[in-house]
């Protein structure tokens, strides 16, 4: 049985780290990993020269560089879902502290400790006015990306008696298909955004969508809107939201990632980078992350990756061996893969192929040993980016 050596990055919660079997060491210091488990700390995978798969205990991977990592045949998970309630149970209680005046209020509540105790009741009904705050029902609400957390946000939304609209340049349809019937699925950015009185962004970050939200965005918005973010501080552009803010064209900005540029600002509430942080859903991404690396690297199966198609297979009882072999999206991979077995008389049991549009990924299963010379033979393909062969017997 085959011994792989997992490195361990960041805090992982340990009831995913206890999934682990005696197949898995499992170690911080670990120099040349087979595997690697994150959270937010930046990955370079070429640091790793034996590294296979990367799995990060979150939704976003922007802290590593996943293009070299597919040009490297190197699997990187990410945990979608796992984090979704704890964002959304932060976003709502924001949205409220900021439209009742609560951090407000609770700022004067602590004043009146300086009072007379005898003078706090009137001292409080004499300024209570001044807290005066907005219900959000019957507000309209635009969730900006529909994944896991923008879904339930939507929903959410519908169940405090908003009006909500929803947007998603690519919509997964797994995901749409949980959307309540409430919710207005729009066609548009503009359409979305044009009447709300909340934009809630939900969105990963990458190159599309780093600083998505700039002063274009901000002109279709309707005047007096508060914009939240609570999927990543760069797809926000700060300058223009803070521009909008002093103009009083925004009303507010509910963020979770403090910055120099707008710490301090009496139109900005934000946390500490809370959004994924809750004992469940560490627990939740821990477990997934943990269970997506080792059934990669036990069986080569593909399951929320960001960079390889999903497929899974588990190996009948019979199967000695199965070759994993990854290469670019051409014509004509799975003849030439089955061809070369075929040239050495080994007899194919099962052939599994999935592509991306990017990337193919084929699982080819033996009853034999797979002989060196086969994946010689296949890895001299120039559109062959990797191979990896899984031993079950002998």
């Amino acid at each position: 049985m085959s011994h792989y050596k997992i490195k361990k990055i960041n805090a992982i919660a340990e009831e995913g780290l206890q999934l682990f079997t005696d197949s898995f060491e499992v170690s911080p210091e670990e120099e040349s990993p087979d595997g690697i488990v994150l959270r937010s700390s930046p990955l370079n995978v070429d640091d790793y020269p034996s590294l296979l798969a990367v799995a990060r205990a979150g939704a976003g991977t922007n802290n590593i560089n996943v293009d070299r990592a597919t040009e490297k045949g190197i699997c990187v998970f990410n945990t979608p879902g796992a984090n979704a309630n704890a964002v959304v149970d932060l976003v709502f209680p924001m949205i409220g502290v900021w439209k009742r005046n609560i951090f407000s209020g609770i700022e004067f509540c602590r004043s009146l400790a300086v009072l007379d105790p005898d003078k706090v009741n009137s001292e409080v009904e004499a300024r209570k006015a001044a807290f005066r705050g907005e219900e959000i029902a019957g507000k309209t609400l635009a969730v900006v990306g529909l994944g896991q957390i923008g879904v339930r946000l939507a929903n959410g939304g519908t169940y405090r008696h908003m009006r909500v609209n929803g947007f998603d340049p690519a919509p997964a349809l797994a995901n749409i298909h949980q959307l309540s019937p409430d919710v207005r699925v729009c066609r548009s950015l503009k359409d979305a955004v044009n009447d709300a009185d909340m934009v809630s962004l939900h969105l990963p970050l990458n190159d599309q969508t780093r600083n998505f939200v700039d002063s274009e965005f901000i002109s279709r918005m309707k005047k007096g809107a508060v914009l939240i973010n609570y999927s990543r501080g760069p797809v926000v552009d700060e300058k223009a939201v803070i521009n909008a803010l002093n103009s009083g064209f925004l009303e507010a900005y509910l963020c979770d990632f403090p910055t120099p540029a707008i710490i301090g600002h009496p139109k900005i509430l934000m946390t500490p980078h809370l959004g994924a942080s809750t004992s469940e859903s560490e627990e939740n991404c821990s477990t997934m992350a943990v269970k997506e690396l080792s059934s990669y690297l036990k069986y080569g199966n593909v399951v929320n990756s960001v960079n390889f198609p999903n497929i899974e297979s588990t190996p009948a009882d019979n199967i000695h061996s199965r070759l994993i072999v990854m290469n670019k999206d051409v014509p004509g991979m799975i003849a030439l893969i089955s061809n070369i077995f075929g040239n050495y008389d080994v007899n194919i049991a099962s052939y599994l192929n999935q592509s991306n549009g990017t990337v193919g990924y084929n699982m080819i299963d033996v009853e034999q040993a797979i002989v060196p010379a086969i994946v010689k033979e296949i890895m001299e393909n120039e559109d062959v980016i990797r191979t990896r062969v899984i031993t079950f017997a002998g």
